[in-house]
């Protein structure tokens, strides 16, 4: 096997079948405690452990090596474990991050979760976990919220939140462990309040702030994660079946063909385009995503930037907006001029213009991107057999010949 990358970043070594590795060879799928598993040969662990067979097809074998190897293509490392060495092995977690709940919970954390903030709904189960943070904007339509928001975060006062974090209830359940953000004002409490509550907390919790940009970056938050509370192996095994869900649905994209140009609104009144890890995701789906570069923040876009684009597909996914309050927001939407000359909507395609609830899917950089991203390819390459099942979305034709959101 040469030692040459078919993606750039994973450099894959074959090496032999030590001894410290011949139990594995059973088909045990778990790395032995003095052998981590991205310290194995990945070529010799996966033949092993019954993941693949010799006379494996080269590129399905290179695809499961970039699902291991690549783990650290964003560069992260897990940093130090954040609690004392001396800390109770099941540390207290407090989740002020709705991602942050979902990756916690996706290795089998939920146990440790003894707080958590107003948006963390997933899974359902920690519904009976203390909330500690509410939103000061009242809602409303989106230009409603839009100019809330700006009146907040324009305002003189330095300490300035749109969220409100109950910090005498956070301390009295004394978190090992708190997990943040720092990516968005406008998502989340921010990190210097969290930073200011911890300051009063003897002994201090380590606070883990999670800031990805790509989807890279969310499974490198997963391994995070799971060193911070002493669960690495874990998290390494979900990494692992993640990436692994993640490039099969890669195998289905033809790289050779342009694919359409997509608007992603993440807000409707003034329009946002997707950024952060959205551009990347629908790049790898085979589209072009030209109104905002991978990695860079959501932006707001003029009518005239969306119309210059000639979008062919638009997908409808405002932050933190289900399917429902999509709904009320689509008149006004609709109504712009801006709207009636693009291509996605003069063309008639039924499929050309997807409502996807945002609360659920895209918005949060959590393990259900993988869902988003099986989903997306399969609306822009035409495989309909890859979209997870019953995933939020609904055509707008279909939207309009249901008057309304299937119930």
């Amino acid at each position: 096997m040469s030692s040459g990358s078919l993606d750039g970043t994973v450099s894959p070594v074959v090496t032999p079948v030590t001894h410290a590795d011949a139990g594995r060879c059973e088909g045990a799928t778990d790395a032995p405690p003095s052998q981590p598993l991205l310290a194995v040969g990945t070529i010799t662990w996966f033949i092993c452990a019954g993941r693949v067979d010799r006379s494996d097809d080269p590129r399905r074998i290179m695809r499961m090596v970039r699902i291991v190897r690549g783990s650290r293509r964003s560069g992260k490392r897990p940093p130090s474990s954040p609690y004392h060495p001396a800390m109770a092995t099941h540390p207290r977690v407090v989740s002020l991050l709705p991602s942050a709940t979902e990756l916690l919970c996706e290795i089998g954390g939920e146990s440790l979760l003894v707080g958590r903030s107003h948006e963390c709904d997933v899974p359902g189960s920690i519904a009976d976990r203390p909330v500690l943070t509410a939103a000061r904007t009242s809602g409303g339509s989106s230009a409603e919220i839009d100019a809330e928001v700006r009146a907040v975060l324009g305002a003189d006062d330095a300490n300035a939140s749109l969220y409100h974090l109950d910090v005498e209830r956070l301390i009295e359940l004394r978190p090992d462990v708190i997990l943040t953000q720092d990516l968005c004002e406008v998502c989340s409490i921010d990190l210097a309040t969290v930073r200011g509550a911890a300051s009063r907390m003897d002994p201090a919790p380590g606070i883990v702030s999670l800031d990805p940009t790509s989807i890279w970056e969310v499974f490198d938050d997963l391994l995070t994660i799971g060193h911070a509370v002493g669960m690495e192996r874990e998290a390494e095994a979900r990494m692992v079946a993640l990436r692994e869900s993640y490039w099969s649905a890669v195998d289905h994209v033809n790289p050779y063909i342009p694919g359409p140009e997509v608007l992603f609104l993440e807000w409707t009144d003034p329009p946002f385009v997707g950024g952060h890890w959205t551009p990347g995701l629908i790049e790898h789906a085979g589209g072009r995503h030209s109104l905002n570069a991978a990695g860079g923040k959501s932006r707001q876009a003029t009518p005239e930037d969306i119309v210059a684009a000639q979008p062919e597909r638009v997908v409808i996914c405002p932050c933190g907006y289900d399917l429902e309050a999509i709904a009320r927001d689509l008149p006004a939407l609709r109504a712009t001029d801006w709207w009636n000359a693009l291509p996605a909507v003069v063309d008639g395609d039924p499929e050309a213009i997807q409502l996807v609830d945002g609360n659920r899917m895209f918005n949060r950089p959590g393990p259900r991107l993988v869902d988003a991203f099986r989903w997306l390819v399969a609306w822009l390459s035409d495989r309909p057999e890859i979209a997870p099942a019953a995933f939020p979305a609904i055509s707008l034709a279909r939207f309009d010949a249901d008057a309304g959101v299937p119930r």
